[in-house]
């Protein structure tokens, strides 16, 4: 017994020697081979087996499998024998562990409800032996299970009632790993706020506990959700605070994630070369430690990258190896991601067949899990593609459920209300008049069928010939005539009852179309209100003598406006200055158009009531007071404004921007390169993460010299023969070849030029764009 208790102790130094390091893995397993062969004691050998498998879960999976199932014959051979109180609960234990475990690799392999078997019975035996800690296991992995089937609601269930029993009994690492995967979960359905939230909660916790590799994830995760939101600079802080962590701890697998998710942010900034160089290190370290997963992400992310080159043939060969495994092991998420990849490729090819195949099967399981991102994705591909081949009924609908999701996605809660509301009332108008037609198609059916029945009833009594036939003839004549009196009472019966609901229905139209037109009327109000509150052209072409604006809204109203207003020069007593801006608001129509009416306050009340003249001490203040506006409210608000706003003194221009550039084109410009662009601040007049003054640029202009300022509706419009975004060099193109026109014959030629590239598509964002040419 003494001998027992002291290998047990070696066991457990051996077990935590094992977490530190890796690097005399294979001596260590000969080690334990030998062990195992050698040990008198089962228990000794269950111990022995399950750091065997903390060795090689990861990088051997097979052999783990078998493991696991060679220490569950034992549990089971042990537990029929008749045992000690200590003894029974020692095999128990042992083998809810190793179910458990067997559960997680059914899981990763995607046999999910082999999983959920396995779960389930270590869920059982936890419980018979009030196992707190093994009961609130068994519920995260049932919480991963339905996570990695897309079953986010389920997921958050069971991640919640671990996390419950974990508090109960002071696991603080426990609580961390259950909020960090309820972080995950709100993180996959794009609430990202939420998940930063408990992502920070959980740092906050392994902070404290000290747990390096927990701090490392957190950290990890933070960083995915800055990408996410395209803060780069953030996302590569976090990642690398996490790789310097996961390095130091020797953690292989998290190495791999970190420089996997730092070559995401290269190739977002086109860094291809380094892109594809930090995919391979994390390639090899996948392939090193056996992580299918890993390995697929990879391989797909490397794809990624040679597509965005153009270089489709290797961009295929290494998205058709990520989607062979990632069906392998049933990783959904993943094979949406592949088969849209691939899509794209064909599509690009011209293979517009294969292209709608795969996008069709990805929007299939992107739907089935809910997966917003590549609903959008595989939707927009498909409306593509479908353009191309002329079916136009197909694409149109493909188009309507890119917008619907891309806008989901945007987080533009009055916006989603609109759009609920509309489906709502189509969905009840439809419902109405879809139960009204079964109604009355029932009824006829089973006219018609006892119709029917009489007729076979009648045919069969014929045969019977001779007194009998005339007597069953006479029976059966007055039995029809006594039937067709009953159904015609119940037809008229029934076309009565029809009748009233056709009035119900035609009631319920009118009403709906009466609030149908309030609603119409209402927004055409808001349209008057915004065009009172946009500059009059009286005092545009007082102001602004050789100038266009051309404004278009994509609804009746607009997030999209255009501001003037004059100043007493500050150069010239007696002279009057002129502050002009194009600006681009949250969302479109009612949203994006209460929003503008919010951001042009602010802008007045910057100049009117606090005198300011400069641009950007302009954007700050006008920052301050949208966000001081939106703070009324009880629930957080994001929206705000881009904007690019300029103040012009005879031939001196000052700007500043938030996130939208200014264009000059000197009288002398002949190519796109002679364009001087004056950039913006990358931040926008609202909340934003980390809020920075403003900068004004001081340009002194020649003349003939032109300004331009915009929105992105004009660039980021699709059309053209391929259904492409217009993009930002063509409109350099566009503007720089029209430069010998007058301003008005300028906006014509703008104009024209969209609703060519634009065709049959319908019109995605606001557009503004202001010329003004210095004379």
């Amino acid at each position: 017994m003494k001998k027992l208790f002291l290998i047990s102790v070696l066991l457990l130094i051996w077990q935590a020697g094992f977490a530190q390091s890796t690097t005399e893995q294979e001596t260590k397993i000969d080690s334990l081979k030998q062990l195992i062969s050698t040990a008198k004691h089962d228990t000794i050998i269950i111990k022995a087996w399950k750091i065997w498998d903390n060795m090689i879960y990861v990088s051997n999976p097979e052999l783990d499998f078998e493991l696991n199932q060679n220490v569950e014959a034992l549990c089971n051979k042990n537990l029929e024998k008749k045992l000690s109180k200590k003894e029974k609960k020692f095999f128990q234990e042992a083998k809810g562990w190793v179910l458990n475990n067997l559960g997680l690799i059914y899981s990763k392999k995607g046999n999910y409800a082999k999983a959920v078997e396995c779960y389930t019975k270590s869920l059982k035996i936890k419980e018979e032996i009030g196992d707190k800690q093994g009961i609130a296991s068994s519920l995260n992995n049932f919480g991963l299970n339905y996570s990695r089937q897309g079953k986010y609601a389920k997921a958050v269930e069971c991640y919640t009632k671990s996390l419950k029993i974990k508090e109960e009994i002071g696991d603080k690492q426990g609580i961390a790993n259950s909020i960090n995967n309820i972080g995950l979960i709100y993180s996959k359905q794009g609430d990202y706020a939420k998940s930063i939230e408990y992502y920070t909660k959980s740092l906050k916790i392994q902070e404290e506990i000290g747990n390096k590799q927990g701090i490392a994830n957190s950290l990890d995760n933070i960083g995915i959700i800055y990408f996410t939101l395209e803060d780069f600079v953030k996302a590569i802080k976090y990642y690398t605070q996490s790789l310097k962590i996961r390095e130091e701890i020797e953690d292989k697998r998290g190495i791999a994630i970190s420089v996997n998710n730092i070559g995401l942010v290269y190739s977002e900034q086109k860094d291809y070369a380094k892109s594809i160089e930090y995919y391979t290190k994390s390639l090899k370290i996948q392939e090193q430690i056996g992580n299918k997963e890993g390995i697929a992400n990879s391989l797909n992310n490397i794809g990624i990258d040679y597509f965005a080159q153009g270089d489709y043939v290797n961009s295929l060969e290494y998205n058709t190896q990520s989607l062979k495994i990632r069906e392998e092991i049933g990783y959904k998420e993943g094979i949406a991601s592949s088969l849209n990849s691939l899509g794209a490729i064909y599509y690009e090819q011209g293979n517009y067949a294969s292209a709608i195949n795969y996008n069709q099967r990805s929007l299939s399981v992107a739907q089935e899990i809910g997966k917003a991102i590549e609903t959008k994705d595989a939707a927009e591909l498909l409306w593509k593609s479908y353009k191309q081949l002329g079916q136009h009924k197909d694409a149109l609908k493909m188009y309507e459920l890119y917008i619907s999701t891309k806008d989901s996605m945007n987080s533009d809660e009055n916006q989603r209300k609109v759009i609920r509301q509309g489906f709502q009332y189509n969905y009840e108008k439809q419902s109405l008049a879809d139960s009204l037609a079964f109604v009355q198609e029932q009824q006829v059916n089973e006219v018609s069928h006892r119709a029917e029945l009489d007729k076979e009833a009648s045919q069969r009594y014929v045969l019977y010939g001779g007194l009998g036939f005339l007597f069953l003839i006479g029976g059966i004549s007055f039995r029809g005539y006594q039937r067709k009196k009953k159904d015609n009472a119940l037809i008229t019966e029934q076309k009565a009852e029809v009748e009233k609901q056709k009035v119900v229905v035609e009631k319920a139209h009118d009403v709906l179309g009466e609030k149908n037109q309030e609603i119409m009327d209402s927004i055409n109000y808001a349209k008057r209100i915004q065009s009172a509150i946009l500059p009059s052209a009286k005092l545009v072409n007082e102001y602004l003598q050789e100038s266009f604006i051309l404004f278009k809204p994509k609804d009746i109203v607009a997030g999209d406006f255009y501001w003037i207003e004059p100043f007493e020069s500050t150069l010239e007593k007696g002279k009057r200055g002129m502050l002009f801006a194009a600006a681009d608001c949250t969302g479109h129509g009612v949203p994006g158009a209460m929003v503008s009416v919010i951001c042009t306050n602010g802008l007045n009340r910057s100049v009117r009531e606090y005198g300011l003249t400069d641009p950007a001490q302009i954007l700050d203040k006008a920052r301050e007071i949208v966000i001081s506006e939106f703070e009324k409210s009880e629930e957080e608000v994001k929206d705000g404004m881009d904007i690019a706003l300029c103040s012009l003194e005879d031939t001196t221009l000052k700007y500043a921007g938030a996130n939208n550039p200014l264009w000059i084109i000197p009288k002398a410009a002949k190519e796109i390169e002679d364009i001087i662009e004056y950039k913006a601040d990358k931040q926008p007049i609202g909340k934003y993460a980390i809020e920075k003054p403003f900068t004004t640029h001081t340009i002194e202009l020649n003349k003939g010299d032109s300004i331009y300022i915009f929105s992105d509706g004009f660039v980021d419009q699709f059309g053209g023969a391929k259904g492409k975004k217009f993009k930002a060099n063509a409109f350099r193109a566009l503007l720089v070849s029209i430069q010998n026109n007058s301003m008005q014959e300028q906006k014509a030629i703008i104009d024209n030029a969209f609703e060519t590239w634009r065709g049959s598509l319908e019109q995605v964002d606001d557009v503004c764009v202001i010329g003004i040419k210095i004379e």
